[in-house]
């Protein structure tokens, strides 16, 4: 059997690991010319996904995943603030979490190393359909048709694969627009070092406005101590952080600016919103060229919307059929379990247990399931944004934070 996959992002990558593992005929077409020409926040990998994911790729390479990883268990209980920087509350105890972060870029170039020549890079689909056989076909603007058994869109959330099967866009603007950025816990202050501290944590403030910030130390918080497998481009204590604004077009003008500029008008929007500036300062004290824009796409969060095709062999999975919000902080595990689900249901068709078929329709209904939840855990954050930005919720969040602080001040102290 022989499998084409579209777009070597994490999902993509993951399958094209996993079929190239055990012995499917796969190749990877990717747009990219360099795997670690990527954005995005560090990623976690919760138990289930990295159970996922060590069936995906060779145990030489999670090795080296989880010495470049940072353990959840490691850090102290994240962390609830408001615009001022005063304490709301605290997360559950980490110190049984399985889970890793680990940088998108360190996951993204190993999984690529696992896929090894079955990835091409560089390579832009133009076009997927049906040869006069009716296999079907991946087109390209430069090259000639590819033919195959079976073809997997993981191109992600503006997927042309899950356009084409839907007759139309598969997802929506959520409302937000994020920026994130990366900054060396050393750049900060003294005062901030110990108020963020080694824990992530999120702040929230009237009128839709909220700063994530995460913590990843893949050195001092490794899971494995082994600095001869490290690979993570992040090389000591860091925040990883995504400040988030409500679409408008103000917001929107933003997404034209790079570096300083970028930086500089984002801080600009939170001040107008009231933001102390200690709340801002790891923004401001950022790498300029590590901060970016991005949308906040969001799929249904009703399992019978997403892949709203009929099963053949043509299919697609993560983004490109549950696109989510980050603020669940799961959306490549799922990619990844997505992967793995797909991989399992291949190997039976393999084995003659079932048709190809029929392992399409069972591997589309579990990740319609799957996507619901996870869809329905990342909106319920961003409603609760939306919500701040209401006349109503915009005074109730400024009347009750500082009530919150006081309680959260008033227990700590007994």
């Amino acid at each position: 059997m022989r499998v084409v996959v579209v777009g070597g992002g994490i999902g993509g990558l993951a399958l094209g690991a996993g079929l190239r593992r055990r012995g499917f005929e796969v190749s990877v077409f990717e747009r990219d010319t360099d795997v670690a020409v990527t954005g995005g926040y560090h990623i976690t990998l919760h138990e289930r996904a990295q159970s996922a994911l060590r069936e995906l790729v060779d145990p030489p390479i999670m090795e080296r995943l989880l010495a470049s990883a940072s353990a959840l268990r490691l850090r102290d209980r994240d962390a609830f603030w408001d615009r001022h920087g005063r304490l709301l509350g605290r997360g559950p105890d980490l110190s049984g979490d399985s889970g890793v972060d680990v940088d998108r870029v360190t996951l993204r170039t190993l999984l690529a190393e696992a896929v090894g020549d079955d990835l091409r890079l560089g390579r832009a689909v133009t076009g997927v359909g049906r040869g006069e056989d009716g296999s079907p076909l991946v087109r390209f603007a430069d090259a000639e048709p590819v033919s195959a058994d079976l073809v997997v869109g993981a191109d992600g959330t503006h997927s042309l694969v899950a356009r084409h099967l839907a007759g139309g866009p598969t997802h929506a603007p959520a409302g937000y627009i994020g920026f994130s950025g990366r900054t060396r816990l050393g750049d900060l202050s003294p005062h901030e070092r110990e108020r963020l501290g080694p824990r992530s944590g999120l702040a929230i403030a009237p009128r839709g406005a909220a700063l994530y910030v995460g913590f990843l130390d893949p050195v001092g918080n490794a899971v494995i101590d082994a600095p001869e497998l490290r690979s993570a481009i992040t090389t000591g204590p860091t925040y990883i952080w995504g400040a988030m604004l409500p679409e408008s077009a103000a917001t929107e003008a933003l997404r034209a600016l790079r570096a300083d500029a970028l930086r500089d008008a984002l801080l600009a929007r939170f001040r107008e919103r009231g933001w102390a500036e200690r709340t801002l300062e790891v923004v401001a004290r950022t790498d300029p060229g590590s901060v970016a824009p991005y949308r906040f796409n969001a799929a249904s969060t009703r399992a019978r919307d997403l892949a709203p095709w009929p099963a053949g062999r043509i299919t697609a999975l993560g983004d490109a059929v549950h696109a989510t919000p980050p603020t669940a902080g799961m959306g490549a595990g799922a990619a990844i379990i997505d992967a793995a689900s797909l991989l399992e249901r291949l190997r039976d068709v393999r084995d003659g247990d079932t048709g190809l078929g029929a392992a399409v329709s069972g591997f589309e209904a579990d990740m319609r399931q799957r996507g619901a939840e996870l869809l329905t855990l990342a909106m319920r954050t961003v409603r609760l944004f939306h919500a701040t930005g209401t006349p109503f919720g915009a005074a109730a969040t400024a009347a009750v934070t500082p009530l919150l602080a006081a309680a959260t001040r008033l227990n700590r102290r007994r």
